[in-house]
């Protein structure tokens, strides 16, 4: 290959519309939208536990400076129990959220989904006239047939 020969302007432009055909593609889209709205919800939950179910929890349990003063002493060493505690509980809020969308709401959608493919769509004039004639072929194959009287 000859250096002469190269064009850098050529080069970077294909390169330029793969990138375009590669980004701009649907699901590439789709999934950095999900990715950002995935991030957003999980700052709403994460806030919903720290600023109100784990406070809660903290009444009920009461503690030193909430469950965030949760702490185990071995031997001169802190374990921070109930920063654990809060994220756990975030997990759980989280793992259920996605369960009611994904199996309640989205199995829901999917399944109305799935039995709209199995119904048989309804048939065309053209099929329903065939349909007619193999009928009345079959009327007249069975009048005309071994054993029919005349």
């Amino acid at each position: 290959m000859d250096i002469k020969h190269l064009d850098p302007k050529k080069q970077a432009s294909a390169l330029i519309d793969e990138f375009k055909k590669f980004a701009f593609k649907g699901n590439v889209i789709d999934l950095a939208v999900g990715v950002i709205i995935g991030a957003a919800f999980g700052k709403i939950v994460t806030s919903l536990v720290d600023h109100i179910v784990m406070p809660i929890i903290g009444v009920i349990l009461p503690g030193r400076s909430g469950y965030q003063g949760w702490k185990l002493l071995i031997h001169g060493k802190e374990i921070p129990y109930g920063l654990f505690l809060g994220d756990v509980v975030n997990f759980l809020i989280v793992a259920m959220a996605l369960f009611l969308f994904i199996v309640k709401f989205l199995g829901w959608i999917l399944k109305s989904k799935k039995e709209e493919a199995q119904a048989p769509p309804p048939l065309t004039k053209e099929q329903q006239l065939l349909s007619e004639i193999r009928d009345l072929l079959k009327q007249q194959a069975s009048a005309t047939g071994p054993g029919a009287t005349s």
